[in-house]
């Protein structure tokens, strides 16, 4: 196969050109779109099996099982799952030693006469790269942001011809592989927040840092990941519920960013619209803070999530800028309230400092009311006055006129809220310092962290340390 076929057509007659790929269309909720394009580009005899379209409810049950949402990942992997199978089972004895089999499913809503807002919806590839292979899987969540339903199902024809070209000839190159899929679309009509891979195609890749090539790339603004290490669609975690963020450079996590965390989640957990509830908490990463000069440091991203991991903290990585940035990207998930746990340097620059905002008409006063023009309220820790030694919260810390009055006014509101209890013997930790110690061997960084930071710093010999 051409690994260099271009445009939708000429990928879609590549694939059907090829002997080897040979498999089953499921999809649900926008038409037969990626299909047809192989049926239009011509030679579809040697590519599709069977194509399917289980659109009524019953019949996709019967099929695939029963769920409380059909747009879901769990639909789509149950898609992939009985296909497969199917497949496999009907064709293997008879063509297994010279095909690659493969499913392409998708279940998807777009505009209709009931639903005007953007389509969404799973797309999933699972194949071979070689006959009789165990098979790969490429997981993908996308939006659809057309103005209208035609068009929509346009862009998820191509979004699916371009993952299943990608799929087969660009596997070995992940980065390149992302990139491909939005050929002849564009982010103006289609945003990825959401990507896995697995399976023998796939070996020792990690899907921490394949979601990172998603925002690194510029297909999504955000993605998001568990503890654990799970890629995680935002919606699966955010909709509905209170949200409390935290954004950092965590390099490393230290004892005061961990203490800024826990008090805050204090407070935010006995606010009225929250008692009773356990808020989602996130640390928030920009790939501002992951440049190493003009370049990500993937190596370094992986230590700091491994470290996030270590402490059980879900991560966002973002391509954010202005904390409204954040609030706008989290308040499209939910209706609850937002928390930012954040430093008083934060505060100081977002309602002091016009250099931030200068892309802004309005400056300081447009970017704070984009952001607490909805249920959001920051939880403030203290710094140490490295001249007085004195403690400054967000009350007495100076704030030059005339923004001394926008503090007052968002005390007096009550969108802004000082930390409480706080650890004072972390005032004077500081991150940067915290990494240059581990840098030069200085064993003090030791007590700057919790212990379990600091072993896996050790064993994994994270951020330069001997």
């Amino acid at each position: 196969m051409n690994s260099i076929a271009g445009g939708t057509q000429q990928k879609a007659l590549a694939i059907n050109l090829d002997p080897l790929p040979y498999g089953v269309f499921a999809e649900i909720g926008a038409g037969q779109e990626v299909a047809r394009w192989f049926f239009q580009a011509g030679g579809a005899a040697g590519t599709v099996a069977t194509t399917i379209s289980a659109y009524d409810m019953t019949v996709s049950n019967a099929l695939y099982g029963s769920t409380s949402r059909y747009v879901s990942r769990a639909r789509l992997e149950a898609m992939l799952d009985h296909e497969f199978t199917q497949l496999v089972d009907r064709l293997g004895s008879s063509r297994g030693e010279r095909t690659k089999f493969f499913v392409f499913a998708d279940t998807v809503a777009t505009r209709s006469y009931g639903r005007t807002d953007s389509g969404r919806g799973w797309v999933g590839m699972r194949f071979q790269t070689q006959p009789r292979q165990q098979a790969s899987e490429i997981i993908i969540h996308a939006h659809l942001t057309d103005s209208t339903a035609p068009r929509q199902q346009e862009a998820l024809g191509m979004l699916g011809v371009n993952l299943i070209f990608a799929a087969f000839e660009l596997h070995k190159e992940p980065a390149e592989l992302i990139g491909s899929l939005m050929e002849d679309l564009g982010r103006e009509r289609v945003e990825i927040d959401t990507i896995k891979f697995s399976g023998p195609a796939f070996l020792g890749i990690d899907n921490r840092l394949i979601s990172l090539q998603l925002v690194e790339q510029g297909l999504t603004d955000a993605a998001m990941f568990t503890s654990s290490g799970d890629v995680v669609q935002p919606a699966e975690v955010l909709y509905k519920k209170p949200v409390l963020v935290e954004r950092g450079s965590f390099r490393p996590p230290t004892k005061l960013t961990l203490d800024l965390l826990e008090r805050s989640k204090e407070q935010f957990a006995i606010e009225p619209d929250v008692q009773g509830e356990e808020p989602v908490v996130l640390a928030e990463m920009t790939l501002r803070n992951l440049l190493s000069g003009n370049e990500v440091d993937h190596q370094d991203f992986l230590a700091r999530a491994d470290l996030l991991g270590t402490l059980g903290i879900d991560a966002l990585i973002s391509r954010f800028q202005p904390y409204y940035q954040l609030a706008d990207y989290l308040a499209g998930y939910t209706d609850r309230p937002i928390g930012l746990a954040v430093g008083l340097p934060s505060v100081r620059q977002m309602v002091a400092d016009e250099k931030y905002y200068t892309d802004l008409p309005g400056g300081v006063l447009e970017s704070t009311g984009r952001l607490f023009k909805r249920s959001v309220k920051m939880y403030v820790y203290p710094t140490l006055d490295p001249e007085s030694g004195e403690i400054r919260t967000v009350d007495t810390a100076s704030i030059p006129p005339p923004w001394h009055h926008m503090r007052a006014l968002l005390r007096e509101i009550g969108r802004i809220e000082p930390i409480r209890r706080f650890e004072e013997s972390y005032l004077g930790i500081h991150t940067t310092d915290v990494l240059a110690r581990i840098q030069r061997g200085d064993p003090s960084w030791e007590n700057m962290v919790l212990g379990s930071v600091a072993e896996v710093i050790k064993s994994k010999k994270l951020f330069g340390w001997q």
